[in-house]
């Protein structure tokens, strides 16, 4: 019998919960729709939390469909955009969607996976059909969604195509006949539409399940490259390996929760061992070997784990350095005023000199960015230099 709870684990919305109950109760293997605009060719752990859920749905019987959207990557999807999106061309699609299929059986059974492109239909489509469509929503549905009325309201420019991206989204699923979409937070208003056209094809609506956009190593901003607080499913083993030990205690079971393929009931083991005394930074050292072995194969992960503690013999780390708690200011604590605070520094102009030299590191990794934050509840190890340790924690 299929553990909902565990298909639904870090979910953040279920739309409609009971006949997602109801459907998986019967013998039919479900269809679990989730579309990749092929926009960047480069996938981090935040892309991979729906990548996950994907996976527990086929371990538990049910296709997937992983929905490469060539036709909707020409229109853009204007998602949080407060300017219209540069459409991308054949070309550029072409080859971020054969990357994105290199990458994503890192995650999915490529047996059980279903992929299709949406050009298969809208290829065939005549500009009647398309009317015909459009035909099916109003100006007024579409100025609901958030995006859309700030920047009609600002006096910022929607450009008539950006309007049929829900659309187009939305048809997707009468043409597949989907059971069930997935997609962020962000894209709840896109997937509502899927429904409505559902139902005016005369199918049953879809289920909705939306999943929350992962914060980065930073524990504030969502993951994202141009944001530098992102760990890709690319990078060395060991580079991931670090960048995972560097968050914080606090969201190392945010990332559990969302990363992970333990089961809740060993999530919850882990937090009472450290209650009884366990080392926080050894359930993380567990967190990333599942990671680094995910993408780069079974062993790969205690390999990372062990240059890593190699990397702190080698620094002569004092064996018992005592934990100097930091007061945040807000959100985090800059991480010059960590070093001044935690004794590292004699001032802040010391520690943003010390930086440029490239002399400072956080958990073994070197820091280059003057205004780095340490998110409130960070735990971890601040070097300066060869010899000057300090063992903080952020509250």
């Amino acid at each position: 019998m299929t553990d909902i709870d565990e298909l639904l684990r870090g979910a953040d919305e279920v739309i409609q919960a009971g006949e997602l109950a109801e459907r998986i109760a019967g013998d039919k293997p479900l269809r679990v729709k989730v579309g990749f605009d092929p926009t960047a060719p480069d996938l981090h752990l935040g892309h991979t939390v729906i990548l996950n859920a994907m996976r527990r749905f086929q371990d538990a019987g049910h296709t997937v469909i992983f929905l490469i959207g060539d036709f909707t990557g020409m229109i853009g999807d204007p998602t949080g955009k407060n300017v219209t999106r540069k459409p991308l061309s054949e070309a550029e699609i072409n080859a971020n969607a054969e990357t994105y299929a290199e990458q994503v059986f890192k995650v999915l059974d490529r047996d059980r996976t279903e992929i299709r492109f949406n050009s298969e239909w809208f290829g065939e489509m005549n500009a009647a059909d398309m009317i015909r469509l459009a035909a099916g929503h109003t100006v007024a549905r579409m100025l609901e969604r958030d995006d859309f009325e700030k920047r009609y309201r600002s006096g910022q420019p929607i450009a008539i195509h950006e309007f049929l991206y829900p659309l187009v989204q939305g048809h997707d699923s009468v043409a597949l006949e989907a059971d069930i979409e997935m997609g962020g937070t962000d894209q709840k208003f896109n997937l509502l539409v899927g429904r409505q056209l559902q139902a005016q094809a005369g199918q049953a609506p879809q289920v909705i399940i939306t999943w929350p956009l992962l914060e980065g190593t930073d524990g504030v901003q969502k993951m994202s490259k141009s944001l530098d607080n992102c760990v890709g499913i690319n990078d060395p083993a060991e580079e991931m390996f670090g960048k995972i030990m560097s968050i914080s205690d606090e969201l190392m079971w945010r990332w559990f929760e969302l990363l992970s393929f333990r089961s809740s009931a060993e999530l919850d083991h882990l937090k009472r061992e450290i209650a009884e005394g366990r080392n926080p930074r050894d359930v993380k050292f567990e967190l990333g070997m599942e990671i680094v072995d995910r993408f780069h194969g079974t062993g790969a992960g205690e390999a990372a784990r062990d240059a890593f503690i190699a990397r702190f013999r080698e620094s002569e780390l004092p064996a018992d350095l005592p934990e100097i708690e930091l007061a945040a200011d807000g959100d985090g604590l800059g991480i010059a005023a960590a070093l001044t605070a935690a004794g590292l520094t004699a001032s802040n102009s010391e520690a943003f000199r010390l930086i440029k030299q490239g002399g400072v590191k956080v958990d073994g990794k070197k820091v280059t960015e003057r205004g780095h934050v340490l998110a409130v509840g960070f735990s971890g190890l601040l070097q300066v230099g060869k010899r000057r340790f300090a063992q903080v924690r952020v509250a």
